[in-house]
C-alpha cells in the first residue's frame, strides 16, 4: 500500500472533501490533528495545523499545503467525475486536458492541495 501525507488547513473540511467528493474511507482520526484515509491501495494522511508536520523547520520555514505535487487517482469516466465534482461545489483548476495516453483534470481539495483525476485512453494524438 502506498502512503502519502499532506498538510491541510481544516481537517474536518478535508475529511469531508476526500470522503464525499473523492471516494476515500476514513480509517481513523485523532481530534483536529491527524486523520488516515484510504482509497484502494493508497493510504492518505491528513495533517492538520496542530500536527507535528506543521512545525517550523530549523531555518524558520513554516510548512504549508499547496504546490504542484499531487495525488493521482484513476477514473473510468472523467467527464462524469468532473460533473459530480461541480455538482458538489468542488473547484476544478482546469477543464479536461487530453494528451498522449489519457485525459486529466486538476481538482482543488479546498485546503490548497491539488488532486489529479486521470482516465487512460488510447493515444489521442497531440496534447490539447
Amino acid at each position: 500500500m502506498a502512503k502519502v501525507r499532506i498538510l491541510v488547513r481544516d481537517l474536518d473540511q478535508a475529511i469531508a472533501t476526500y470522503r464525499d467528493a473523492f471516494g476515500f474511507t476514513l480509517l481513523d482520526q485523532n481530534g483536529h490533528v491527524f486523520a488516515r484515509m484510504a482509497l484502494d491501495d493508497l493510504e492518505l494522511g491528513l495533517s492538520g495545523p496542530d500536527s507535528s508536520a506543521w512545525r517550523p523547520l530549523e531555518d524558520g520555514t513554516i510548512p504549508a499545503p499547496g504546490g504542484w505535487n499531487r495525488i493521482l487517482i484513476e477514473t473510468t469516466d472523467l467527464e462524469a467525475t468532473a460533473a459530480r465534482f461541480l455538482a458538489l461545489g468542488v473547484t476544478l483548476r482546469n477543464g479536461i486536458v487530453r494528451g498522449r495516453g489519457g485525459a486529466q483534470i486538476l481538482v482543488n481539495d479546498g485546503q490548497g492541495n491539488v488532486v489529479e483525476f486521470f482516465q487512460s485512453e488510447p493515444d489521442v494524438g497531440p496534447e490539447t
